[in-house]
């Protein structure tokens, strides 16, 4: 038997990254593709964060996908404000010059996905901003016969106030059909 809720984002997990715009860096979890063809991605931002305002200026972002040894500077960000806190200081990331767009990658980060911006869409209490993917940086030792090994990326994901690192493959795309 299954019990109703009242409708709220029941989504989970969600990828964690660090958005870096300007020179500011906020911690977003509402994030996922949006297109392939071009390529781009979404995520949803209070208007009243301080790096709603940098983006919407700047008109670019970057979308660093952290691995799990750094989650405490990755909630860090997330817990304090850029207008107060110098959060390339404190974290002590290394702000690295991108290829494409004026908003620096956070070399710690062993992807940084650098976006223009497209469009902000008003919801409600979250702005949607999509970003259009001009560039893909990744680190070197992550790349195995020309693909991202994401297991060695270790990527974060959180879920209801809990990170999580990912655990085993169960499976690819297309294994159902395919024959034995």
């Amino acid at each position: 038997m299954k019990i109703e809720k009242e409708p709220y984002p029941a989504l989970y997990p969600v990828p964690v990254s660090l958005i870096t715009c300007d020179e500011n860096i906020v911690t977003i979890a509402w994030i996922g593709t949006a297109c392939y063809d071009p390529p781009m991605l979404c995520f949803a931002i209070r208007p009243e964060r301080f790096s709603h305002d940098l983006i919407e200026k700047s008109k670019d972002f970057v979308v660093n996908i952290p691995k799990k040894e750094i989650i405490k500077e990755v909630d860090f960000c997330g817990m304090v404000s850029g207008r107060n806190v110098n959060k390339f200081e404190k974290t002590k990331f290394t702000k690295t010059k991108a290829r494409k767009v004026s908003s620096p990658l956070i070399k710690e980060c062993p992807v940084n996905i650098e976006c223009r911006l497209e469009k902000i869409i008003p919801l409600g209490t979250h702005d949607l901003f999509i970003g259009r993917i001009v560039a893909v940086n990744v680190d070197e030792e992550l790349i195995e016969n020309g693909k991202i090994n994401y297991k060695k990326a270790e990527p974060i994901c959180y879920v209801k106030g809990v990170y999580w690192s990912l655990g085993d493959v169960i499976g690819r795309y297309g294994f159902s059909k395919r024959k034995e």
